[in-house]
């Protein structure tokens, strides 16, 4: 079946919320209308005017970014401009932009849990804390004929999520009154009559960073004019999110095979470091992107290698006194991995919605900083 941009939208906010973002941080939909239909998606790092003639060319409707494709507050609209005839291409073309930036670099399964997986590591925690998530229940009551729907519009929305599984809720029957009063318009029931229904009450969870996103699923729906729900907060305990994982190394090793293995894993003509490479690597600290400032903390986590990308020279006298091997695997290498997943995401998730959809990562994506070999 179609799907609209707002409801891959929706899917994308449940797996990375925007609660997650730093201060600074621009990522949302960007460009386009929510209402828009989307048949192919294209997924990639960066939003380059390759990406996008490319995206014209495939007739693609819908793109998903890593960094934002708008950062900076628009002072002005040129299309004399690099950026400003990209937006004038996506706009004639009505494609929409999404981009998921430091919300993916904390959530679960984001760009760090990514790297950590491509890395092997083994027992892994979080590096740099970012936010705790509360958990509400929500209970709303609905007419039998409409539980089944709006059971669907709740877990799609992403509420009912309980560890790995998904669409959880609860749902005890029972009798609904009400009396319409003038300038109602019921969709059951008279004006100045008490009303019974057979109703179900569909308990569900939700955390916080999500009610803004549930609540107007929920509402619109339900068939009633004036919904009845209650939203309950919980003791359960709290989600923390972090940016940056800390895990054990596959098998201890110095640090010189530790680095041609990340050089491999990481596709790279090229990997910088520094710190001695004759250290047993045991434990390792990463931070997708520009990281090198929390060496300290990579350090304290009790890692012997830290991965990032964007190392300044300071930084790599940082990590001599520190004790600590600093990898530069790159800013493109410690990121474009979560590329590929998320596609893999997407198309699971249309899979799973019945969506019609076709979805690709952007071929013509590439590390702005090349090296000569």
């Amino acid at each position: 079946m179609s799907v609209t941009v707002g409801e891959i939208v929706n899917v994308l906010n449940t797996w990375a919320p925007l609660s997650l973002k730093e201060s600074w941080d621009n990522p949302g939909l960007l460009i386009g209308n929510p209402d828009e239909t989307v048949d192919k998606l294209l997924v990639t790092l960066d939003v380059m005017m390759d990406t996008v003639d490319y995206a014209i060319e495939q007739g693609v409707t819908m793109i998903v970014s890593h960094h934002p494709v708008i950062f900076d507050g628009l002072k002005s609209l040129r299309t004399d401009t690099y950026n400003g005839a990209m937006y004038q291409k996506l706009l004639t073309h009505h494609i929409a932009v999404y981009s998921a930036h430091t919300n993916l670099d904390s959530a679960d399964g984001g760009v760090n849990d990514v790297l950590a997986g491509l890395l092997g590591l083994t027992d892994v925690e979080g590096l740099v804390p970012v936010s705790e998530d509360k958990l509400y229940k929500i209970a709303v009551y609905v007419p039998e004929s409409h539980s089944d729907a709006l059971r669907k519009a709740l877990a799609d929305s992403g509420a009912g999520y309980i560890g790995n599984y998904s669409d959880c809720s609860f749902t005890v029957k029972g009798e609904g009154r009400f009396k319409p009063h003038e300038g109602t318009n019921p969709f059951i029931g008279s004006v100045g009559k008490v009303e019974t229904v057979a109703e179900e009450r569909i308990e569900t969870i939700v955390p916080e960073s999500l009610l803004n996103q549930v609540l107007p699923a929920m509402v619109k729906a339900h068939p009633y004019e004036e919904p009845a729900y209650d939203i309950y907060p919980l003791k359960n305990a709290v989600h923390s999110f972090t940016m940056g994982r800390v895990g054990n190394w596959p098998t201890p090793e110095p640090a010189a095979a530790v680095l041609r293995k990340i050089k491999d894993i990481l596709h790279r003509d090229a990997l910088s470091y520094a710190g001695d490479t004759d250290v047993t690597v045991r434990r390792v600290a990463l931070l997708g992107g520009g990281g090198a400032g929390f060496i300290n903390l990579a350090k304290q986590a009790g890692a012997d290698l830290y991965l990032t990308g964007d190392m300044k020279y300071h930084d790599a006298q940082e990590a001599f006194k520190q004790g600590i091997v600093v990898v530069d695997g790159g800013h493109f290498g410690t990121e474009s991995p979560v590329v590929d997943d998320l596609c893999r995401r997407l198309i699971e998730a249309s899979a799973e919605h019945h969506w019609d959809i076709d979805c690709q990562r952007d071929p013509t994506s590439r590390d702005m900083i090349q090296s000569l070999i």
